[in-house]
């Protein structure tokens, strides 16, 4: 036996099966008791006497001591191995001791800590809200000082505008001089590149407005630019020498350019700006065939192509029965028609030929025209024209005849009809892609797919632009009879008023003529005032996409950002959206060197329109002016304390002059007595404001005979308001028509329109009203247009006024009663075949109880719906657009997580459907990037871009504008992540990419209306000798220029010299811009020899012409200066800079940045020659000019900084040359990113010469 300590060593370590710490061996408890009860017995027994016999002691005693020895080893081991127990414990005791002594000295350590960081805590806290509070205070003095620094600078720039008054005046005087003896100079016709303070177009009353024209920046859309001029005037002719393509164009001759390309839009006919594509059906008993095979087959074809480019299509067509009803209509729609079919055989009709007479003879140049001539049913039946009637043939030669463009297109066939058919849609769908809707064809014939023009990769909605330009266009066109002139003229006195000025109202009753007024005073100022930059929207029913805030605020935006050279993407916030275009207006203004003015019409129908527009409240800038036309009922009461033009009601006078004249026009006659009757009643203010009495005199117009006059005046007169007078023109046009399905559809129609948020098409109200044919249609609308209830905007039926509207609600749907069930039908059409806004979609989701989330589900599970038929790759490829399109309105609704799935299902199917490497493929690609870094995801995104990148190089090239695309938005990647090293290196080989697109081809929108523009040129030059057909060819020539076809530029500027010398004489400043052009185009090609002998001439007229100090010779001493530095000749180029810098001191004053530049150029040329002496006090004076007039930090001193560190360094002075380059680096390193929107400098050792506009962030309005 033993203990259990004799098992294990001592000190050894054992395992607690219960779960407790390991511990040293210790022995168990039950051994050890009996053990000890052995001891003591023996123990007992052991005082015996010795005396006991031998044998006792022998056996028993022999057995006690060995068991006693036993015993006794058994208990030394026991107690040896208890004293180790003891010792190791009491080892342990010690151990524990010192632990628990360390272990309290760390806690109070702890805790002392933790009072010093709680203390810490409480004073940052308390420093914190300090600071917070000083915050607070320094935003509110720096907005006051900053309202006070605005309201200083722009007195002071009324002062100077004083002083350039007083100026002009002293010129005048000067002129009047000048004209009893001294040959006159016309400012208006130079070619000068400087700003034009002092030249007042003729009609401008904004005379008080600082800064020059827009000439400086050609408003070209998405066309080249200039270098980006700097702030102030001053830079707008500077003197550093910009090479590169257009950049020997004068300034001038950019400003008739631009102006000229301006007035592109009114001449264009309204078929390039509807949005419907109309074609008109001309046809014969004998081709009825082949018309009803084209409509039943082949149109659903063109309608599906145009609608998936956000186009209506429209079928035209009159039967030949019915068309004497329709004498009318038939010409309006031959005049709205965006091309005309006649379909011909032998035979002829009197309405065929009326309508050919009308489509190909009188306006042939109007739209696109098609001849189908069907020859014979089998071919060789009849051949040739043998098989036309005299009749026909007649009318084919005088369509000929006419033709003197060549644009019509014949087609003979000899077939059956569906073939016939086949071939009109052919050459239909060729017309429509290639004049219409501006496609290109490759040589194959497959049209080209356009590059999507993204604007911060925000989707946005397509007819915004389009709307509002069709908007304007429609008011303008108004033949309204009222006079205007005297609200005119008050317009121009306050827009002309010094700053600061608050913004403009123009306010009167509901129908007084605010939105006419401000349409015709915008189109009178793009008239006299070309160059003056003009934003407008016209806001229609409060519920409508135009009455959108954020949507007017992002458009404006939209329109301020064409005149940046980059930006790095809008915002998708509303809030932010609304937030940022005050600061964008406010960077424009410094920019800018014309003027802005911001025209909002019925701004009072804006949602909330106090909140959206606090902008308004703040100061504006000095060059900005912002007109808003209101309700007088309806304005803020803030809004009152502008300055204000109220619309006063017609006078008698003006009441009888609007009826009178709508009489002579329609050979209506009244009576003495009917006249008394009108006069009598048009007294209140509700019956003598410009719509109510232009509607009476449509209504009395209207009438046919005098009963009816009579009757029609005598319900006219029981009508109070426009209201009223509304409702009585629904009667008068109900009783017009001649069945009860008629009428039932006119109610119907107007009860759409009224539910719709922007209006209904044509195509839709057919196919809504299956019964209603397109002649009582066509009927049915132009008697509502007359009678101006309806109008067209967008290829949608619209109310011309809110008026209409009303009348509607209370004359057919019972006060709103019976709205929501026209609104539920027009949702569940659209459901079928959603089109309009984004924001309308929005709208009909949220009115059937349906929130974003399950929206995007519905949409999803319509295309996995839509896929399982998709079996062509051009279905796969329309599935692959479709995914993309759900992904990115997703994206921009905020929905992330959802927009991933549809964006990578539109990788897929384009990586499997087409190939991996497949253009597309890179923007699914870039779309997905886009949610990534939405979604603050940068690394993903970063292999994204890149991956997309590397695609569009391999498919494009390294030098194309999808690779520019992408290293944009690499760029503005690496700049969210604050690499701002690698995101300037991408930007700038983005810049040098869009640079050589542009020399080579330039944006195609921008390109196709200076071709346009260039065409209607050509056909004014071709009448007798004059000055005015001389600047025409000088300004045809400068834009073939901008085209880079030098040839025909070099044509048109020579037949404009020749004719200025035949009429004007050879020293008439106007041959010296023809000469100072000719010499630019010369430099274009290098032929710097032949440019040098054209611009000395030009100098040589323009000493004796002009003043010493003329604008117009600092600009060719400026290029000629340049040749000469060129080619070598800078002992020539001396005297021609020293002179330029005289000019410009006497023109701006020592103390001007243009100075400084003048100083610098100089100065270079002196360093050029090893004139280093002569050099470094130019480069001193310049800098000190730069520092005082632009500040410390300007990239312009740092330029200056670093051609004096070079100097410096050249002349052995290291350590000024080191300090200088310092200083020039630290202003470098503190400018602004380019993605921000900032230039490059023109002398920057990193940028490039000349600048250009990146693509335009809204599509063309004709596609």
């Amino acid at each position: 036996m033993g203990t259990a300590s004799s098992l294990v060593s001592p000190g050894d370590l054992i395992e607690d099966g219960y779960g407790a710490e390991g511990g040293e061996a210790c022995e168990i408890p039950v051994e050890v008791k009996p053990k000890a009860r052995l001891l003591r017995s023996s123990f007992r027994r052991a005082p015996r006497g010795i005396g006991a016999s031998f044998k006792s002691t022998g056996s028993v005693e022999l057995e006690y001591a060995a068991e006693y020895e036993r015993l006794r080893k058994d208990y030394e081991i026991f107690r040896v191995s208890k004293n180790n127990e003891i010792a190791s414990m009491q080892k342990k005791e010690a151990k524990l001791d010192d632990e628990n002594k360390r272990l309290r000295a760390e806690l109070q350590a702890l805790q002392k800590t933790y009072q010093k960081i709680l203390r810490e805590k409480e004073s940052a806290l308390e420093a914190k809200y300090q600071a917070m509070e000083r915050a607070a205070t320094f935003e509110h003095d720096r907005d006051k000082v900053k309202r006070q620094f605005k309201i200083f600078r722009e007195t002071k720039e009324k002062e100077i505008q004083d002083l350039l008054r007083a100026r002009r005046d002293l010129e005048s005087k000067l002129q009047q001089l000048q004209a009893q003896g001294i040959q006159l100079y016309d400012p208006a016709d130079s070619d000068s590149d400087d700003n034009r303070t002092s030249i007042t177009t003729a009609g401008t009353q904004c005379e008080y407005w600082s800064g020059g024209v827009l000439g400086s920046e050609p408003s070209l859309g998405s066309m080249m630019q200039l270098q980006q001029a700097h702030r102030g005037p001053e830079f707008a002719h500077s003197l550093i020498d910009v090479e590169g393509p257009f950049a020997n164009v004068s300034r001038d001759d950019w400003d008739a350019a631009v102006a000229s390309l301006l007035q592109v839009s009114p001449h264009v006919s309204q078929v390039l700006w509807s949005n419907t594509v109309r074609c008109y059906l001309i046809y014969t008993q004998e081709t009825r065939a082949e018309l009803h095979a084209f409509v039943q087959t082949h149109s659903s074809g063109l309608k599906r192509f145009c609608e998936g480019l956000g186009h209506f299509y429209l079928n035209v067509c009159f039967p030949e029965e019915k068309a004497a009803l329709y004498t009318e209509e038939r010409k309006m729609e031959i005049e709205r028609s965006s091309v005309c079919v006649l379909l011909l055989k032998s035979s002829l009709s009197s309405f065929v030929v009326e309508d050919v007479e009308e489509a190909f003879v009188k306006c042939p140049d109007s739209r696109p025209l098609l001849v189908y001539l069907k020859m014979g049913d089998r071919k060789g039946e009849c051949g040739g024209a043998s098989s036309l009637s005299p009749a026909t043939r007649e009318l084919l030669e005088r369509v000929n005849n006419a033709d003197k463009t060549a644009k019509v297109k014949v087609v003979d066939h000899a077939g059956s009809a569906e073939d016939g058919a086949a071939l009109i849609y052919t050459q239909l769908e060729k017309i429509i892609k290639q004049e219409l809707l501006g496609l290109e064809m490759d040589d194959s014939g497959v049209v080209e797919e356009r590059e999507d023009v993204y604007s911060g990769d925000v989707l946005w909605d397509l007819h915004d632009e389009q709307e509002q330009i069709e908007a304007y266009q429609n008011i303008c066109s108004t033949a309204a009879n009222h006079s205007f002139q005297k609200y005119i003229d008050g317009l121009n006195d306050m827009v002309a008023a010094p700053p600061p000025t608050p913004p403009l109202l123009v306010s009167g009753g509901p129908g007084s003529g605010k939105s006419l007024l401000l349409a015709k005073w915008i189109e009178l100022q793009q008239k006299h005032s070309p160059n003056t930059l003009i934003l407008y929207h016209f806001v229609g029913r409060p519920l409508s996409t135009s009455a959108e805030p954020v949507l007017i605020i992002k458009r404006l935006t939209v329109k301020l950002l064409q005149h940046f050279w980059s930006i790095s993407g809008l915002s998708m916030d509303p809030c932010k959206i609304l937030e940022e275009f005050p600061r964008w207006l406010e960077r424009l203004s410094a920019r800018h060197h014309g003027n802005i003015i911001i025209v909002i019409d019925s701004i009072d129908q804006i949602q909330n329109a106090e909140r959206h527009m606090k902008w308004l409240i703040d100061p504006l800038p000095a060059n900005v002016r912002v007109l808003v036309s209101v309700n007088v009922e309806t304005c803020p009461q803030a809004w009152r304390l502008w300055p204000t033009l109220h619309l006063d009601p017609l006078n008698p006078r003006e009441v009888r002059s609007v009826i009178n004249t709508a009489c002579v026009n329609t050979d209506t006659k009244l009576t003495k007595d009917q006249e008394k009757k009108l006069e009598r009643h048009c007294r209140s203010a509700s019956t003598c404001n410009a719509l109510y009495v232009s509607l009476l005199a449509r209504l009395l117009t209207h009438s046919r005979s005098s009963l009816s006059l009579e009757k029609t005046l005598h319900h006219c007169l029981s009508c109070q308001d426009t209201v009223a007078l509304y409702r009585l023109c629904f009667k008068v046009a109900l009783d017009a028509l001649n069945t009860d399905r008629e009428r039932n559809a006119m109610k119907e129609l107007l009860c759409l329109v009224c539910a719709s948020h922007n209006g209904i098409s044509e195509s839709e109200v057919l196919e809504i009203f299956s019964e209603l044919s397109f002649p009582a249609l066509s009927s049915l609308l132009h008697s509502l247009r007359r009678l101006l209830i309806v109008t067209f905007g967008c290829g949608l039926i619209r109310f011309q006024h809110l008026q209409a509207c009303e009348a509607v609600m209370q004359e057919f749907l019972d006060g709103a009663r019976y709205y929501a069930l026209y609104r539920e039908k027009l949702i569940c059409y659209f459901s079928q075949q959603l089109r309009g806004h984004f924001s309308e979609l929005l709208a009909y989701w949220q009115f059937v109880g349906k929130d974003k989330v399950s929206m995007a589900a519905e949409y999803f599970d319509a295309l996995k719906e839509f896929e399982r038929g998709c079996e062509s790759e051009a279905s796969m490829s329309k599935l692959a657009n479709l995914y993309e399109t759900l992904g990115r309105f997703l994206k921009d609704l905020g929905l992330l997580s959802q927009a991933v799935a549809p964006l990578q299902r539109s990788l897929e199917i384009r990586e499997t459907a087409l190939d991996p490497d497949h253009p597309s493929v890179a923007q699914s690609l870039h779309q997905l990037a886009g949610v990534y870094i939405q979604w603050r995801k940068f690394g993903n995104a970063e292999q994204l871009y890149k991956q997309a990148l590397e695609i569009s190089e391999n498919a494009y090239g390294a030098e194309h504008c999808s690779v520019a695309r992408e290293l944009d938005s690499l760029s503005l990647l690496y700049q969210k992540q604050n690499k701002y090293e690698q995101a300037e290196k991408l930007q700038k080989r983005s810049i040098k990419i869009r640079q050589k697109m542009a020399r080579q081809k330039g944006h195609m929108y921008g390109f196709t209306l200076l071709r346009r523009r260039a065409l209607q040129l050509e056909e004014l030059t071709l009448g007798k000798d004059s000055a005015d057909c001389a600047k025409t060819l000088n300004e045809l020539g400068v834009l073939y220029y901008l085209q880079n076809n030098i040839d025909a530029a070099k044509v048109f500027l020579m037949r404009s010299l020749e004719m200025r010398q035949r009429v004007l004489g050879t020293d008439h400043p106007d041959c010296a811009q023809s000469l100072n052009n000719l010499a630019a185009l010369h430099c274009e090609r290098r032929d710097y020899e032949s440019a040098e002998k054209l611009y000395e001439r030009a100098l040589d007229i323009r000493k004796r012409a002009l003043a010493p100090d003329h604008p117009s010779l600092a600009y060719t001493l400026k290029h000629l200066a340049m040749l000469y530095k060129r080619r070598g000749k800078l002992e020539k180029a001396v005297p021609l800079y020293e002179l330029a810098l005289e000019i410009r001191e006497k023109s701006f004053g020592p103390k001007h940045p243009s100075v400084a530049t003048a100083l610098v150029n100089l100065a270079v040329l002196y360093c050029q020659l090893k004139k280093h002496s002569e050099a470094l006090p130019l480069y001193e004076r310049a800098l000190r000019v730069y520092e005082d007039s632009l500040g410390r930090l300007h990239p312009r001193v740092g330029e200056t900084l670093k051609n004096l560190a070079v100097l410096s360094y050249e002349e052995g002075d290291f350590e000024k040359a080191a300090e200088l380059y310092k200083r020039a680096m630290e202003i470098k390193e503190a400018e602004p990113s380019l993605v921000c929107g900032k230039a490059l400098s023109r002398l920057s050792s990193s940028g490039d010469t000349f600048s250009l506009r990146s693509p335009a962030l809204l599509p063309h309005t004709s596609r």
